[in-house]
């Protein structure tokens, strides 16, 4: 039987406690060994991995394919395509589709759909409340026995604190983390961009920082008392971080993430009322932004994110105030968070930049995923950390081309992404 060797570069593999320079063996599809030396076999395909990273598979826990009922935004198979030349392996989709993932027959047919049409591995989300009302909780159960990963409202967030009580604990009985988007519908009301100094200047209603901490102080709250996983999505204020470090630190079972306009922009970009800035939640200050760096630099934010949301342009190309919400994140997020957190600000190194990816999600969701330890199925990202290289928007293999990315200059990419030890992507 032919293997693959991933030959000679540096294997890092945070849930094994993996950092050598080594070559990776793939056969039939599973990871086989990993060795210092090796002499290939004539039969061997030969990948040369030197002055590269071997990576298990990237996670993604929050992207939004839009299928169904959105079609022209993104489908499974053009977001999975943006997903593996991202260098993901696995996505979690998010239940704000049309109808709402709120049903173990929607639940079924997007993991059908994925199987006939994905060329990475789709996860499901299902959501906390019918229709994402907030108003009745979803069938957890029936979901959870179709298949889905994790449960959330994201795009929207459940106001009633007794109904949030009643579906952590119904999440809790069949083991599922709740996801949770932030935000206080009172405090935030019409807001479309962070209440501050630019929102005061442009005219523009404000969206206060507190609209997100109260929400995140709740499920502390709620995750303590009910002794459950609570993951706060897409985090922007930076009085969200010493709420969670507190709350870490007591052993409550709480967790953040980030995306990375959260860290690279800031609300000054606003004032050119540019829709591609627009998104839920907003962008933030300087402030905001150092401070979230030091939560994940401390660790008290444990995952990286896209929150990848593509729209038409038509929808984009209105008043800022009536465009929607989101921004394109997986083909430029490895770059962004590289760039930032890794060769500028030297927050992180390469090994937690891979568990933030890798281990992290995958024991947040109890995901048969990111590792690199025999047996498993070779899904496997090669980032070469020290690529400079510019992010084109027009050959995105997204549906979609609202970014405010477009020609940056970025330092770090993956060059090649595998699923059961096929590429499905390479440079």
């Amino acid at each position: 039987m032919s293997r693959t060797l991933l030959h000679q570069g540096r294997i890092i593999d945070p849930a094994n406690g993996v950092d050598q320079v080594g070559t990776l063996i793939v056969e039939a599809g599973c990871i086989s060994a990993v060795e210092p030396s090796i002499e290939p076999l004539a039969s061997d395909e030969i990948i040369d991995c030197r002055d590269k990273i071997i990576a298990p598979g990237l996670i993604d826990l929050h992207v939004h394919l839009r299928e169904p009922g959105q079609a022209a935004k993104e489908t499974i198979e053009t977001g999975t395509a943006a997903a593996a030349a991202g260098g993901f392996t696995t996505v979690v989709c998010m239940p704000n589709t049309n109808p709402t993932i709120d049903n173990p027959s929607t639940v079924a047919w997007i993991r059908e759909r994925a199987a006939s049409k994905a060329c990475i591995k789709v996860e499901v989300s299902g959501s906390l409340s019918k229709g994402l009302a907030g108003d009745e909780l979803a069938p957890m159960g029936s979901m959870a026995q179709a298949g889905v990963v994790a449960l959330t409202d994201d795009g929207h967030c459940i106001q009633n604190h007794e109904l949030m009580r009643r579906a952590v604990e119904y999440a809790r009985m069949f083991d599922l983390t709740v996801l949770d988007h932030c935000q206080d519908y009172d405090l935030v009301g019409d807001g479309v961009m962070h209440e501050g100094y630019w929102s005061t200047v442009l005219g523009l209603p404000g969206w206060p920082a507190m609209g997100e901490e109260i929400i995140v102080m709740r499920n502390i709250l709620l995750a303590e008392k009910l002794e459950h996983r609570i993951h706060c999505q897409h985090l922007t204020s930076g009085g969200s971080v010493p709420l969670l470090r507190d709350a870490l630190q007591r052993g409550v079972p709480i967790s953040g993430e980030i995306c990375p306009h959260h860290i690279a922009l800031t609300d000054r970009e606003i004032q050119r009322f540019d829709s591609r800035f627009k998104m839920n939640p907003p962008l933030r200050t300087e402030r905001d932004v150092a401070m979230l760096i030091e939560g994940v630099a401390d660790g008290t934010i444990g995952i990286l994110a896209s929150d990848h949301a593509p729209h038409c342009e038509y929808e984009k190309e209105v008043e800022f105030v009536h465009a929607p919400f989101g921004i394109l994140g997986l083909e430029s997020e490895v770059g962004l968070f590289s760039t930032i957190l890794v060769h500028r600000e030297k927050a992180i190194d390469w090994p937690r930049f891979i568990q933030l990816y890798t281990q992290a999600p995958a024991e947040l969701l109890k995901l048969e995923a990111g590792t690199l330890t025999p047996g498993k199925d070779a899904d496997i990202t090669v980032i070469d950390p020290d690529l400079e290289w510019v992010y084109d928007v027009q050959s995105s293999r997204s549906r979609s081309r609202n970014t405010p990315f477009h020609g940056w200059e970025l330092k770090g990419r993956a060059v090649r992404t595998m699923v059961r030890g096929a590429t499905v992507w390479s440079s």
